[in-house]
């Protein structure tokens, strides 16, 4: 079994739907020159796997499924497949490049190598504003597909709500402590790890291009000059939600998980309010993530970004 960090040697939390299964990160085989996409909900996971993908390619405007390009480590693609049948699709990926993966998970859930005590695996951590990362999940969780639901046996209700503050309260508020509060919790001591990348949404939407080359250098990654039109248009937001298509998980799940449209959605920072979250709610957000996340400097670099502490 891959080794944790100390902080993290809790067992995996239950997931809140039944097609995700952390455990399925400590099981993994893990090679020298993995690379972990590690990112909350609606926070630009997807933003952050398709520009590792198109670092690693060197551009690639003919990407069909950004997911078979860079797996979801929990992801259960029916009932009927089992966790060793994923950890064995893991295990047979080519060793002729290397792999990249996305998870929901910080250390803990996701087994976190230390440098020099373990495989060179490299972890692309995005954080982004609390408010709007909620704000974001709802009209994500209604476009789950009605086949999706029934192949699960979940009922839509259960998670799904018409208006925010519902969805907020019924739905949402229990999971913001750990899902967003106590991922950052979790690699804020491990931000400093050479082997840890620890990026902002609201400072990679501020500076594409130098966000797009900064992961470039920490992943080791160096695609020729000629290379960097392609990927800079690749990885932007009007390629994407032009393509959006190629993010939607359309290639990895005989029943469609999303309706058309719900992975690209706006790609702005700052749009919370408009999406429903009143100052109430907002206030309600930032007591749980105080609870959660006592550490002053991680709690407002979660919310504004900008240098972390001490650069």
């Amino acid at each position: 079994m891959a080794e944790q960090h100390e902080q993290g040697a809790d067992q995996p939390r239950e997931s809140p739907v039944p097609w995700s299964d952390p455990g399925i990160q400590s099981e993994i085989e893990w090679r020298d020159g993995d690379i972990v996409v590690s990112v909350p909900v609606k926070s630009g996971t997807t933003w952050t796997m398709n520009i590792v993908h198109q670092l690693r390619a060197g551009g690639d405007p003919h990407l069909e499924d950004v997911y078979v390009e860079v797996p979801w480590l929990e992801l259960l693609p029916s009932p009927s497949v089992t966790r060793q049948e994923i950890i064995a699709r893991f295990d047979a990926m080519p060793r002729d490049r290397r792999r990249a993966f996305k998870t929901h998970s910080p250390p803990g859930p996701l087994p976190y190598h230390r440098p020099g005590e373990g495989r060179d695996v490299r972890y692309v951590v995005v954080v982004r504003n609390p408010d709007e990362a909620i704000a974001s999940l709802h009209p994500f969780v209604g476009a789950h597909s009605a086949a999706w639901y029934e192949l699960w046996g979940v009922p839509r209700e259960e998670l799904v709500r018409s208006d925010f503050e519902s969805f907020f309260f019924d739905v949402a508020r229990g999971m913001v402590g750990d899902m967003i509060f106590g991922f950052v919790a979790a690699w804020w001591p491990l931000r400093r790890e050479p082997n840890v990348l620890l990026m902002h949404y609201a400072d990679m939407k501020r500076d594409h291009e130098g966000s797009v080359r900064r992961i470039g250098r920490f992943l080791g990654l160096d695609p020729a000059e000629a290379e960097w039109p392609t990927i800079l248009e690749c990885t932007s937001f009007p390629w994407m939600k032009a393509n959006e298509h190629k993010f939607e998980l359309r290639g990895v799940t005989d029943v469609p998980i999303l309706d058309p449209g719900a992975m690209v959605r706006k790609g702005r920072a700052g749009a919370a309010k408009e999406d429903g979250v009143t100052p109430e709610i907002s206030a309600e957000i930032s007591a749980i993530g105080r609870q959660v996340l006592p550490d002053a400097a991680a709690f407002e670099w979660c919310y504004r970004g900008g240098p972390l502490p001490g650069d």
